[in-house]
């Protein structure tokens, strides 16, 4: 007899906000990061996202190590971020996501934000997309950024300065901000903002990228064809002869770093905060 494993929302918020918070500590110890809640204009919340509180707290290290150099006021959520319900909407569980969306805005607006920043391609497709039609809104009451777009903002106000990086890099297109938002732009003009850095583009890119097999619930129910295909895309890497392929998404960044052990090859994995937090000159501000 097969056997059914579910879990209530409440059981998913309980594991969900456990592993949330080991990585806040982590990321707040070590940064010294306050986590009061920073009230009023002009203030920015830092969602952090599933795959950054349990698989990649590189990223959440990097994407706070990067807001701390800006200056900009930020904070965020700690134990009342849930995850934003992307893998349940895609997967049929409509009322569990819209659930998980309601929570979050108002958290959100209980902050008075103005903004939300993620480092997740995932989490940005559905505050952005899904949010509005979960919650029957044209309006959140804040506006949704990805992280290319906010380094973006801040390069460009001079908020932060970058350092010489004498390299070749290859960009990655995550199916959750190309072929869904269409922002292929913004990542490689910010790529281009770097001081000696040569952009390298793989024969199969923006709307013609080969997806990295990682998302869509691919990775969980077929394990052999998501490696086969984060596999391929590191091939169509390789063949730039690129050092460094990054991306911006931690589903895309865990699937092809994954490739990079197995295969042994030379290139380095990063995602696009875990590169930039490496560029950006550090100032002093205790």
């Amino acid at each position: 007899m097969q056997r059914k494993y579910r879990l209530s929302l409440s059981q998913i918020s309980r594991k969900r906000i456990i592993h949330l918070g080991k990585t806040l500590k982590y990321v707040t110890t070590s940064l010294n990061l306050s986590k009061k809640k920073i009230r009023g204009t002009n203030m920015l919340v830092y969602y952090v996202g599933c795959m950054a509180t349990y698989r990649l707290p590189s990223i959440a290290k990097s994407t706070i190590e990067i807001l701390k150099e800006s200056g900009i006021d930020f904070t965020v959520l700690g134990d009342k971020e849930w995850c934003c319900g992307s893998v349940a909407l895609r997967t049929g569980y409509i009322d569990i996501a819209k659930k998980l969306a309601e929570h979050n805005v108002e958290e959100i607006k209980k902050l008075g934000a103005d903004r939300v920043v993620t480092a997740c391609a995932g989490c940005y497709r559905t505050f952005k997309v899904d949010y509005p039609e979960l919650l029957g809104t044209d309006d959140l009451g804040f506006e949704v950024l990805h992280v290319p777009e906010l380094l973006h903002e801040l390069i460009e106000t001079g908020k932060v300065e970058l350092q010489q990086l004498d390299k070749t890099v290859t960009f990655h297109d995550p199916c959750h901000i190309g072929r869904h938002m269409d922002l292929y732009e913004i990542p490689r003009v910010v790529l281009q903002k770097v001081p000696g850095l040569e952009l390298v583009e793989m024969e199969r890119n923006k709307e013609n990228a080969r997806c990295c097999g990682a998302g869509g619930g691919v990775r969980s129910a077929f394990r052999d064809l998501s490696r086969n295909l984060a596999n391929r895309r590191l091939e169509d890497a390789e063949e730039t002869k690129a050092e460094i392929l990054t991306t911006a998404c931690p589903f895309c960044t865990y699937n092809l770093r994954e490739a990079v052990d197995r295969n042994g090859t030379d290139i380095e994995m990063l995602d696009l905060p875990e590169l930039f937090v490496r560029l950006i000159k550090k100032k002093s501000r205790e």
